[in-house]
């Protein structure tokens, strides 16, 4: 169906009023006379014929052509026998009784012949031609006040532009989640959970005495379950559940905000107790500055008043309790994280590897799969994974399972699937010539010699040159979840990446732009280790890092001097780690020969290949420990020389690049 459009509307007055004129009109020229005027017309023998209209006494007189030139001086000069130019003349008669005495009169005297109809006069051309205009302009203002409803401000329309656009959520939603279908999160939970039995059973708490926070702002990186938790509570608790978005209060029109921020909080006191969940809070939250806005007016900044007065002002807001999300809490005015309005800060981190192993079950639910899924190997190669990026692995497994048409998903799909998520799609057809392809082998060969030799070394997973996403070449290691890093451990992250610059150099006797990423991620370790954490011989137990972003500005906080004294020291630490990775190169030159050759002949290698050139780690770390006594069937299988299936590339160790800087998403570029 065509959509429909306004100049219809228009069209179809027009159409109208054409027909009205047509069908109420027999064309030609009228004239009303009085009575002796009629007679005398009829007397000169000029009348064709008579519509006499009873009810109204009214007769109608359509004139010979002779006649209606001497009545109408200015009729047109067209045959006056076409019904367009018909000459009549009406006039108001005594009674239909006295005006057939007469018509026989006429007809006697011979001055009239004609015929004489007897009807009943309408009164709906009148109507039309009189309150037609007045009701078409009637409906014409009612379509566009109803268009303007639809447009500005929502559904609401610009008359209710400054109402709230929360939608209420009851226990009767069919919908909705439980804290059943949030994995993970156990102590957000528990801090979620008591606010909702609060609400079940408040004289439990009141009767000692205690009240119940009055906000709490849940915080944590994207895609860890902020919002999912707060539908979760609205499907636990059986209170009424407002939820907005912190866009949803920003408007075009001057004072909409503040408006839906009054008229919300007046829902919520209505159907107290009651939980409002604003999602997206940094929104209409942002820090006020004290920079006077051009306008003279800030919306925003109106809006957030009007937020923090309805929190926690001079008025009751007794029964309604403010739940909202944010990824930036940082930005958030002061005003509103106090006490009393947000009492308590929520933080939903990453998930650890139990919480993992329950995201996978949550959303393996509707997946078909077959036994060869381990979940505790799917949890342990996906370190720094959130639920959202848990569930597109899952997702992303399956359609490649479908993709080559089969049965059930298995475990080798889940692993192409974090393959493809991390690194991106292989390229194979990308060409690239021989030179190329032993520099590359060469490079990460370099990564893995060094890597494998060290005491915080990242346990090797998957070394290949095959071209992924950005990346020529790409090495996938499995780091080991640590709360805290060592000094040691960081300068041996340094040294294994200063490695494949260091292989290029002693191996080829060149270097090449392949070293990019690697370069500038050890540039940020040591400049971390020195400005962050005090780890400098020379600057120690100094930090210039700022958590809250503003007190610097552009401005540096050290002097010139220190900051000369500052890159000495990168360069120092950088320069020491690059000689150590040259020593273990140097020490280990035929394992490492060994190594690049078969990457070079097989395009993939795994931990098995390192394992079986170098020997076995000396040192082991947790996570080893728990492949080591994994089941049989989850070991990473040792693949033919030509199969280039691919091994989980967990996203803390993004593979080493070789042609470009690449990024992964789940990475953090301030150490």
């Amino acid at each position: 169906m065509p959509k429909f459009n306004i100049f219809w509307m228009y069209g179809l007055i027009v159409l109208f009023l054409l027909s009205v004129y047509w069908f109420n009109q027999d064309g030609g020229v009228a004239q009303e006379v009085n009575w002796t005027q009629f007679e005398n017309i009829v007397k000169q023998g000029g009348v064709k014929s008579i519509t006499v209209y009873s009810n109204k006494n009214l007769a109608e007189a359509v004139l010979e052509d002779s006649v209606a030139q001497k009545v109408f001086k200015d009729l047109p000069a067209q045959p006056l026998g076409s019904k367009m130019s018909t000459a009549k003349v009406t006039a108001q008669i005594p009674s239909s009784d006295k005006f057939e005495d007469n018509v026989k009169q006429w007809r006697e005297q011979g001055v009239f012949t004609g015929d004489v109809k007897y009807d009943q006069a309408s009164d709906f051309s009148m109507v039309i031609w009189t309150f037609g205009p007045i009701i078409l302009l009637v409906a014409l203002w009612f379509f566009m006040f109803r268009k303007m409803n639809g447009g500005a401000g929502g559904g609401g329309g610009i008359f209710s532009v400054g109402k709230s656009k929360a939608r209420l959520f009851d226990k009767d939603n069919a919908n909705k989640v439980t804290f059943q279908d949030v994995a993970g999160l156990a102590e957000a939970k528990v801090e979620i959970a008591e606010i909702v039995d609060f609400l079940k059973n408040p004289k439990h708490y009141t009767e000692l005495g205690g009240k119940i926070p009055k906000g709490a702002l849940l915080v944590g990186p994207p895609g860890t379950g902020k919002t999912l938790l707060a539908k979760a509570v609205a499907g636990e608790a059986d209170v009424p559940f407002f939820s907005m978005s912190g866009s949803d209060f920003v408007e075009m029109f001057v004072g909409v905000g503040a408006s839906r921020v009054r008229d919300l909080f007046r829902q919520a006191k209505e159907k107290a107790p009651c939980i409002v969940f604003i999602d997206e809070i940094d929104a209409v939250g942002r820090a006020r500055g004290n920079k006077a806005s051009l306008g003279g007016n800030d919306e925003r900044e109106s809006t957030l008043n009007q937020l923090l007065t309805e929190m926690d002002g001079f008025g009751s807001n007794s029964g309604v309790i403010i739940l909202a999300a944010t990824n930036r809490a940082d930005i958030l005015d002061k005003a509103l994280l106090r006490a009393g309005r947000f009492d308590r800060q929520i933080y939903v981190e990453l998930p650890e590897l139990s919480d993992r192993k329950e995201i996978f079950q949550v959303h393996l639910r509707d997946v078909k799969t077959d036994g060869s899924v381990d979940l505790d190997l799917l949890s342990r190669q996906t370190p720094g994974f959130s639920g959202a990026d848990i569930a597109n692995v899952c997702n992303e497994a399956a359609l490649i399972a479908a993709r080559h048409k089969k049965q059930a998903v298995q475990r080798q799909d889940f692993m192409d699937a974090i393959d493809r998520i991390v690194g991106g799609l292989e390229k194979r057809s990308k060409v690239i010539t021989e030179e190329e392809r032993r520099s590359i082998a060469i490079h990460e060969a370099g990564h893995a010699t060094v890597s494998w030799h060290l005491r915080y070394g990242d346990p090797l997973i998957k070394v290949t040159i095959v071209p992924r996403g950005k990346a020529l070449g790409a090495a996938w290691y499995l780091p080991e979840e640590r709360q805290i890093e060592p000094k040691q451990a960081l300068l041996d992250k340094i040294c294994s990446l200063m490695a494949g610059r260091v292989a290029e150099d002693m191996f080829l006797g060149f270097i090449d732009t392949g070293a990019l990423n690697d370069l500038e991620r050890a540039t940020k370790i040591a400049y971390a280790m020195v400005t962050y954490y005090g780890m400098s011989d020379k600057l120690p137990n100094i930090s210039y890092y700022d958590t809250s972003g503003e007190a610097y500005g552009f401005t540096k906080p050290y002097s010139e001097s220190r900051a000369q004294a500052i890159d000495e020291e990168v360069q120092a630490i950088i320069d020491s780690q690059y000689e150590r990775a040259r020593q273990i190169l140097n020490q280990y030159q035929s394992g490492h020969h060994q190594l690049a050759d078969l990457l070079q002949q097989r395009e993939v290698i795994y931990t098995e290949d390192a394992e079986r050139i170098f020997g076995p780690r000396q040192w082991k770390s947790r996570t080893e420990e728990a492949l080591k006594d994994a089941p049989a069937d989850a070991d990473v299988p040792v693949v033919p020389a030509d199969d280039t299936v691919s091994v989980t590339p967990p996203p803390f160790e993004q593979a080493y690049d070789n042609s470009s800087n690449i990024t992964h998403p789940h990475g953090n570029d301030s150490i």
